[in-house]
């Protein structure tokens, strides 16, 4: 039965909404399904990515998309596959500038973007809540009803999309006007969301351009390296990037072709990066255009590696995770480019890719363009809820993009029942989150995973 032919009725004989509350962990073992990760990424910075795990069962939550994936592999699910984010919890939510130079409010993390049903965002999401909530202090039926209340704004939100017309659905976007207008009857939040959207706008390039660069004798821009998240990237790690900016630019637009063909490439560095991320070939680039005055104009890209998503090596979906029309060189980091394109909005002018190089995909991006995020623990309870209803409305927008989106509404119908399960789910989720972080906890101190100084 395909997304397009199925009915809401039809899926629920299948699929009971009530049956979404179940999870039956299988066993695996986190430490190995670690591990096994770790073994592809920088030795070198593996003892780091440990350490931000281990900060909290949420930071824990946030670098486990892997154990995840392997876990909803063999949950019930309606079959209904969308364009899925892979790794949607609430700190992969935040502000960024559109090309207009709008404030948007959208996903902005999309490493493990692919095919995937579409019910497991939304447990990832109900999942982040729950254990973000519980990080909090905020009480077990608080992180329940938080929870019930994203998953409704993200049914209703369905709803509301799939009555759209397909072009309105498209231009769709939640801006920060938007998100302080929601906030208008709670003062201390309009006021927070006014404070990040205002710290945000000053995270631009040319800020960190003067934050972290300093001039040669030779009058030549480059980077100052800030040991052990920001050194000047090992020669081993770009062998073979001679012309890898040219190979760049002919994944562009021809407009931004054209502009970024005018700057070359100064510096490269590798900066460690986010908490799933960390030990990833991830660097930032210095970019230069000489000016008829004789100085240079400098801006910074983002270079990340690209690997497998996570929905493919764990969540068993097989190649079909692919997007179609994949190129045949650099496919992992077209999929993610091709998953961030659908799911936002708007997205970065500057996203493109490059051909695999020395067995490596990489896509590139703007880096610090504008972003910001609202940190939970700043939230007061129902503040931190309406938060959680705020990620699931612009996911719910993400997901409508895709055909299989009507089946899905149809499934989810307008009672609370899918609601009230996934908070059950992700309860039992969060208890299974503690049991791992608990036996990470005890690998390191055993001595079988490595685990950097705190602070890191």
């Amino acid at each position: 039965m395909t997304a397009r032919a199925a009915s809401g009725k039809d899926l629920r004989k299948t699929v009971s909404r009530a049956s979404q509350a179940v999870f039956t962990p299988d066993g695996r073992d986190p430490v190995a399904i670690i591990r096994e990760q770790n073994s592809t990424r920088i030795q070198e910075l593996v003892p780091v990515r440990i350490a931000r795990m281990l900060h909290s069962p949420f930071a824990f939550y946030r670098g486990g998309a892997a154990l995840m994936a392997h876990d909803l592999s063999d949950q019930p699910n309606t079959g209904v596959t969308v364009m899925s984010c892979g790794d949607a919890h609430i700190a992969n939510f935040g502000l960024f500038a559109s090309p207009e130079r709008r404030q948007l409010f959208d996903v902005n993390d999309f490493d493990e973007a692919g095919n995937a049903p579409w019910e497991w965002d939304v447990k990832r999401l109900a999942g982040s809540v729950m254990i973000s909530a519980r990080d909090n202090g905020q009480t077990e039926a608080q992180g329940h009803d938080a929870v019930v209340g994203a998953v409704g704004a993200y049914r209703a939100t369905l709803t509301r999309m799939t009555a759209m017309t397909a072009l309105d659905r498209y231009y769709a976007s939640v801006d920060v006007d938007e998100l302080t207008a929601r906030a208008a009857g709670d003062k201390p939040l309009k006021e927070l969301i006014e404070q990040t959207a205002k710290k945000a706008r000053k995270r631009t390039s040319a800020r960190m351009v003067e934050k972290i660069t300093a001039t040669r004798e030779d009058g030549e821009p480059h980077i100052v390296a800030d040991p052990p998240t920001l050194v000047p990237a090992p020669a081993k790690l770009v062998e073979g990037f001679d012309g890898v900016f040219g190979r760049y630019l002919d994944t562009l637009r021809p407009d931004a072709a054209a502009l970024l063909g005018q700057f070359r490439v100064l510096d490269w560095a590798l900066r460690v990066v986010g908490v799933g991320s960390v030990g990833t070939r991830c660097f930032i680039v210095l970019l230069g255009r000489d000016n008829p005055d004789g100085t240079t104009e400098s801006l910074f890209l983002q270079v990340k590696e690209a690997s497998q998503s996570v929905l493919q090596t764990y969540g068993k979906l097989g190649p079909a995770v692919m997007p179609p029309r994949a190129p045949s060189s650099g496919a992992q980091a077209w999929r993610v480019v091709a998953g961030q394109q659908t799911l936002q909005a708007q997205s970065d002018s500057f996203l493109g890719y490059t051909p695999t190089i020395s067995g490596y995909d990489f896509y590139w991006r703007q880096f610090r363009d504008m972003k910001g995020s609202i940190a939970p623990e700043l939230l007061t309870v129902d503040q931190f809820a309406q938060y959680g209803r705020a990620c699931a409305v612009v996911l719910a927008r993400a997901h409508a993009q895709s055909p299989g989106a009507a089946a899905a509404s149809a499934y989810l119908g307008k009672s609370t029942e899918f609601d009230e399960a996934v908070a059950r789910f992700a309860g039992a989720y969060a208890d299974q989150n503690e049991k791992d972080y608990a036996a990470v906890k005890a690998a390191v101190k055993a001595g079988v995973l490595p685990c950097a100084d705190e602070g890191v």
